[in-house]
């Protein structure tokens, strides 16, 4: 899996300098972490958000949102976005600040 450059710059000035933000190479692409945790990855073929188990039905209804899958197997509380939903201004937003708002919730590692 190769890395989307375009798409890791768009969630930089998504995601600003936020305190506790990081960043890493991780699943083939490119991981952005919020104080330690999992936030969002960038890779070729979609933006990765982590919006947590039981949170994510909302994001499955969108265009261009599905589950995340980890070989066959769905990831629970994760979708992939692909171009037409992270390329939709308001929905990129949207989902950046679910992830955030879950991922804020949880104690720091």
């Amino acid at each position: 899996m190769a890395r989307d450059a375009g798409l890791e710059e768009l969630l930089r000035e998504e995601l600003g300098q936020r305190p506790g933000l990081s960043e890493k190479a991780m699943f083939g692409g490119w991981a952005f972490l919020l104080n330690g945790h999992l936030l969002c990855g960038a890779r070729e073929d979609g933006m990765l958000i982590r919006l947590g188990k039981g949170n994510d039905a909302w994001a499955l209804e969108q265009a261009d949102v599905k589950p995340m899958l980890s070989g066959s197997r769905e990831m629970q509380g994760w979708v992939r976005a692909g171009p037409e939903a992270y390329g939709n201004d308001m929905l990129r937003k949207r989902l950046l600040l679910a992830a955030l708002n879950f991922v804020e919730g949880l104690p720091p590692k």
